[in-house]
């Protein structure tokens, strides 16, 4: 698997070592022109973007992580340049035993700034209410439970974190959606910054290589991507899409990046014109 990684997308242009650019950065009191400043961050590399944010945003400034199969990517690669940037982790309380340990081990090894967040409905409580709303196998089933342990504690995280601009892993090629997003976009109250947006698969598996860091342990079974224990499985040879190896191919979005007006998701519309 990790040699078939190696030599995925090679024909696709590494956005890892454009160090010679070196754009102009505004500070803008955070009423930022998005167009401005996407247009300023276009020949970027991942390092300058997030440079950018911690000028512009400072204390402000959040990251989150899922644990997932790349996430020691993003861990690194922002503490390298902000060591002490809160971490909101939303633990749902359905992840595999491999990703607790996944994530202590890199926060140990990061020395990261972790913030643990939960629904304030325990598991055996929201199933007492709601059932097991994974089995259903419908939509509103899994909108509903996401709902519940990932969107309203990540909105509580950033409430209390005081954030204005949030630092996330999200790359293009993963989802339909995440094809129109840019750099910076408007989500909610916060900023939201993504300084691999444009890498490849290639990109993730060289960063990790160079600096000698871990898959999630699921990665070596087959798995692309993980989140909940009931919603993730390996990648098939029948599979379309890396995505439909998560909510039993329902949906590719857990809710936690979608817009939250209909004026960002018309925004978002414009900006493909």
């Amino acid at each position: 698997m990790k040699k078939a990684i190696a030599v995925l997308e090679t024909k696709l242009t590494s956005h890892q070592d454009n160090s010679s650019v070196k754009p102009v950065y505004p500070i803008s009191n955070h009423h930022l022109d998005l167009k401005t400043i996407n247009n300023n961050l276009a020949l970027a590399n991942a390092q300058d973007i997030v440079a950018w944010a911690n000028q512009e945003f400072n204390k402000n400034l959040v990251m989150s992580t899922s644990f997932g199969i790349q996430a020691a990517v993003m861990l690194h690669l922002v503490t390298l340049v902000i060591p002490n940037i809160p971490v909101i982790w939303i633990d749902t309380g359905y992840l595999p035993k491999e990703t607790y340990i996944f994530a202590h081990e890199l926060t140990e090894r990061l020395n990261l700034n972790l913030k643990v967040y939960q629904s304030d409905l325990s598991p055996a409580r929201m199933e007492a209410i709601h059932g097991t709303l994974w089995e259903n196998k419908d939509l509103e089933s899994l909108n509903l439970y996401d709902r519940i342990r990932k969107v309203e504690p990540m909105q509580r995280a950033l409430k209390e974190l005081n954030a204005k601009a949030w630092l996330a892993g999200l790359r293009q090629n993963q989802t339909e959606f995440r094809q129109q997003l840019s750099y910076v976009n408007k989500q909610g109250n916060q900023y939201k910054i993504l300084p691999i947006l444009r890498w490849s698969s290639k990109d993730i598996y060289e960063y990790l290589t160079k600096y000698d860091l871990p898959y999630h342990p699921y990665f070596d079974q087959g798995y692309v991507s993980v989140g909940d224990w009931h919603s993730s499985r390996p990648l098939t040879m029948d599979d379309g899409d890396e995505r439909d190896t998560r909510f039993h191919g329902i949906k590719q979005e857990c809710g936690l990046h979608l817009p939250t007006t209909n004026e960002e998701a018309q925004s978002l519309d414009s900006s493909q014109l």
